[in-house]
This record gives C-alpha cells, sequence and structure tokens, in this order.
C-alpha cells in the first residue's frame, strides 16, 4: 500500500496528462507532492526523505516548467531524482559506519555485513541506471520535437506550448507533429509504467537474491541485528 502512496504524484500526473497535456499535470504533480507531504507531517508528525527531495526539485522543476513553457525540465526530474539517490547510496558506503540501506531496513531484517554493503551497491547500480534510461528516453522526445521546430519554429508558441498537431499542419510538418506527441506521451507512460515496473523487478530480483541471507534481526552474533 505505501508502494502506491509513494508513487501517487505519478499516477495524478499520468491522469492530468490524459485530459490536460503535460503542463496542466506538471501542476497537478505539484500539489500532489504538496498533499503528500503535508499528510506526512500532519499524520505522522515527520516527511520521509524520498518525499522532501522530490518535493523540492518538482517545485523547482516544475515551477520553471510552467513559467518558461519548457518540458524538458520536469522529463528530465526522475533522473535528478533517481541520481541523486545514487549518490547518497554510494556515498553512505564510504562515509560513516553503515550503509544508509541499512540504516533504512536493519531493524526488519538481518543480513551478514558483506552483504549490506553488496545490497547498497545494487541499488546505487539501480538508480543511476534507471535515472540513465529517462535521459534517453527524454532525448528520443527531443529529437523529434527539435526536427519539428526545425520545419515549424512556432510549433510551440500556441496552444500554451502543448502540441496540437490537429490544427494547422499537413504533410511533412503533420508527421513530425504527430512523432513528437506520440514520444511525448511515450516519456509519460515510462515515467510511470516504465520506471514502476523497473523498480518491481529490481524488487523481486533482490528478493530471490537475499533469501539464503536473511536470518532474524535479533539472532545472536548478526551485526545487522543491532540496527
Amino acid at each position: 500500500m505505501k508502494f502506491l502512496y509513494d508513487y501517487l504524484p505519478i499516477a495524478l500526473f499520468f491522469i492530468a496528462y490524459k485530459f490536460g497535456g503535460i503542463y496542466t499535470a506538471t501542476g497537478v504533480a505539484m500539489l500532489a507532492s504538496l498533499a503528500q507531504v503535508g499528510w506526512g507531517y500532519w499524520r505522522h508528525k515527520r516527511a520521509e526523505p524520498m518525499h522532501l527531495v522530490s518535493l523540492g526539485l518538482i517545485i523547482v522543476l516544475g515551477g520553471l516548467t510552467l513559467v518558461l513553457r519548457d518540458k524538458a525540465f520536469i522529463m528530465y526530474k526522475p533522473t535528478l531524482v533517481n541520481w541523486l539517490f545514487g549518490v547518497a547510496f554510494l556515498g553512505s558506503a564510504l562515509i560513516g559506519s553503515r550503509p544508509l540501506i541499512q540504516r533504512m531496513l536493519g531493524s526488519q531484517i538481518g543480513l551478514p555485513e558483506r552483504i549490506w554493503k553488496r545490497l547498497n551497491m545494487m541499488w546505487v547500480v539501480f538508480f543511476l541506471f534507471t535515472g540513465a534510461v529517462n535521459v534517453a528516453v527524454v532525448g528520443h522526445y527531443k529529437q523529434a520535437e527539435s526536427a519539428l521546430l526545425t520545419v515549424v519554429p512556432d510549433a510551440l508558441s500556441g496552444h500554451e506550448g502543448e502540441l496540437e498537431c490537429d490544427t494547422g499542419y499537413s504533410g511533412e510538418a503533420l508527421q513530425l507533429c504527430e512523432l513528437a506527441a506520440t514520444r511525448e506521451a511515450r516519456w509519460v507512460q515510462f515515467k510511470l509504467f516504465g520506471m514502476l515496473g523497473m523498480t518491481f523487478i529490481f524488487v523481486i530480483i533482490q528478493g530471490f537474491y537475499l533469501h539464503r541471507f536473511v536470518d532474524s534481526p535479533d539472532t545472536p552474533g548478526n551485526p545487522a541485528g543491532d540496527s
């Protein structure tokens, strides 16, 4: 249930995009992130670091997206979120007595010290890889957008900056507009279903890997039991 709660702003972004386009979706996601953090403070008297980082980035990048009417800011947000967490997990392995994943889960499961370090590095690789995949998907859209703007320089100047391919386009311009719109929608789908699917698959693989190492947290002599 918490997993779905963490993805609520992204799900609302996806729904809003279907009805109002990427800029409407950006505004909805900003409000949803504010509500998510506010609910956490009201219910638990604290907010999770992941939610706070995501809120800070979406306020800044979402605000720039709406003010400058440039989709690139909101499109690269998932990359920045994942890479920041990747750097944080990597830094915790180099500084301090316990890696970040052990601090988060050490009270719930018991693992040998070397496995905690290995698990932490698995998350580092996952975060960096996910961010890189998002860069590739955004770049795929930006190529189509650039091709459209070469033929129709003012393609994004009207309609609130949204792609409206069914008005005023024909021939090559129409084909390029439809290609850009398709790739934009593909990025939105990746933002929800792609990243959710990648995370789910990674967690499943991780679970199979950890199964043989997991002990009770209070197992005598298990260093993780003191977490």
